[in-house]
């Protein structure tokens, strides 16, 4: 993970301004090793300023996430946003739907991509989704399968 200086770094080197609030989104995202929703994001932020709006934290979300000091996921249960790997490479992950355990693909499948000659790709996003191995045991043990677990909602 990025720590709270590179983020900090980052923005401040595209020109934003770094205000105690922007401090304060980056030491979170620094220390926080799991996803954040943006409603957590909120009721974090505005313990420590009162009268903050949604949509400012929102708003300072999604220039993080444009300038890749933090990462947009989108799960099941909704939009959800982690501190940005520190590694220097260009990969994707695989994301475990129980914990939410991230693990690395070193490698990208883009390049297996067959894009046609007329369709220039600037951005993409590629996740698996799954189940780590304890948490594949703890769902064994209480006998849920993806059709049971389907059949709850």
């Amino acid at each position: 993970m990025l720590s709270t200086d590179e983020i900090i770094q980052t923005m401040s080197s595209q020109g934003l301004r770094i205000t105690d609030q922007r401090k304060t989104l980056a030491k979170l995202f620094a220390e926080t090793d799991g996803y954040l929703t943006p409603k957590d994001v909120y009721e974090f932020m505005c313990k420590k300023y009162s009268g903050l709006s949604f949509d400012t934290v929102y708003r300072n979300l999604r220039v993080m996430e444009e300038l890749g000091v933090i990462e947009q996921i989108v799960f099941e249960d909704g939009l959800k946003f982690r501190g940005s790997c520190n590694q220097d490479h260009h990969h994707h992950h695989m994301i475990c739907l129980q914990c939410e355990k991230t693990y690395p693909i070193q490698f990208c499948p883009m390049t297996f991509a067959d894009a046609p000659d007329q369709f220039q790709i600037v951005k993409h996003k590629f996740e698996v989704f799954g189940y780590c191995k304890n948490c594949r045991e703890d769902r064994a043990g209480m006998n849920l399968t993806p059709a049971t677990v389907e059949g709850e909602k």
